[in-house]
């Protein structure tokens, strides 16, 4: 479906399941994707971090957005990420994404490579040119070395080289600052530069990120309870700031599936992409939980870890005691 406004609302970094070999399983990715969609998400982002893009082969990438844009089938847009180390190979994945029929690409800097202010800004005009899709950056300095400075951004939302940004910084100063300078988001939207949508990764405070003023949240937790981030979007839309805020809370406690893997045994990213597959798996969404390798799975007392949390979130019923 065409991008006909800004984006807004709940838009889910959507995982990627495998099968034991390391391949795309189409069946659980449609399924994850159907059951986003009937929790009444407003779009979806295939091939992010969460999506554990950067693990997967290029013909690994199009099956997984292939399968996502079938899947939807034109009830949500579909962005895609096109996300690689320089702006040829940008290029590569962003034909592929059109071509497969994505709403929309999402990229990063250039990475490992080092640039200047002035070539990133090169880069995403020349992406937009070349494609013509609308263009959402994404700055998430953890992966990515660098900041995508508030100045940056909005030049290029300015001159319509970007229709959005996806805020991955962590850095919320910064973030009200870029906020601010575009004038809220009234002005974003009916002023004379073109509509852009700032949308927030951030699982633990998309309250706060919606009350300052962002058009969206993209929640990787979304993939396990996306119903609960669409009551919280719902609530802070209609100024029911309580409600959000216990939406929030519950939300908090849910995320803490994502810390189960020891830390003295295994990255926080395999730790975090572990629990969401685990808690896809328990909740029968996917039919595996595998991640890509290099990761470390989860142990078997990690995996019960993570049931707990989403009995606990309300999201699987409590066990029956045993009869005695």
């Amino acid at each position: 479906m065409a991008l006909t406004a800004p984006l807004h609302g709940v838009i889910p970094p959507v995982c990627t399941p495998l099968d034991p070999h390391g391949e795309v399983d189409t069946a659980s990715l449609a399924r994850l994707v159907r059951r986003l969609l009937d929790a009444g998400v407003h779009g979806l982002f295939a091939l992010g971090s969460t999506g554990e893009a950067a693990y997967l082969t290029d013909r690994q990438r199009a099956t997984a957005l292939e399968t996502v844009v079938t899947a939807a089938a034109g009830r949500a847009p579909v962005l895609a990420g096109v996300i690689d180390t320089t702006t040829a190979r940008v290029l590569e994945h962003a034909r592929t994404a059109t071509a497969l029929g994505a709403d929309a690409l999402v990229a990063t800097a250039p990475f490992y490579v080092r640039t200047h202010p002035r070539e990133i800004a090169a880069h995403f005009r020349r992406l937009r040119t070349a494609t013509g899709m609308p263009l959402i950056a994404y700055d998430i300095p953890v992966s990515v070395p660098g900041r995508l400075s508030p100045a940056l951004v909005r030049a290029l939302a300015e001159d319509g080289t970007l229709a959005g940004l996806k805020d991955s910084s962590g850095d919320d100063g910064a973030l009200r600052r870029l906020l601010v300078g575009l004038g809220g988001r009234t002005a974003r939207r009916t002023g004379p530069a073109p509509a852009f949508a700032v949308l927030s990764g951030s699982e633990l405070a998309a309250d706060s990120a919606l009350l300052a003023g962002v058009d969206g949240i993209v929640p990787g937790l979304g993939n396990v309870d996306p119903a609960g981030y669409v009551r919280l979007h719902d609530a802070a839309r209609a100024g029911d700031w309580p409600r959000a805020a216990a939406e929030q809370e519950r939300l908090v406690a849910l995320f803490d599936l994502t810390d189960t893997g020891p830390e003295a045994e295994m990255g926080r990213g395999s730790s975090a992409l572990g629990g969401f597959k685990a808690a896809l798996r328990l909740l029968g969404v996917i039919a595996h939980r595998d991640t890509a390798a290099p990761q470390i799975p989860l142990s078997e007392e990690s995996v019960a870890e993570v049931g707990r949390r989403l009995t606990e979130a309300g999201l699987l019923p409590a066990p029956h005691p045993p009869y005695g």
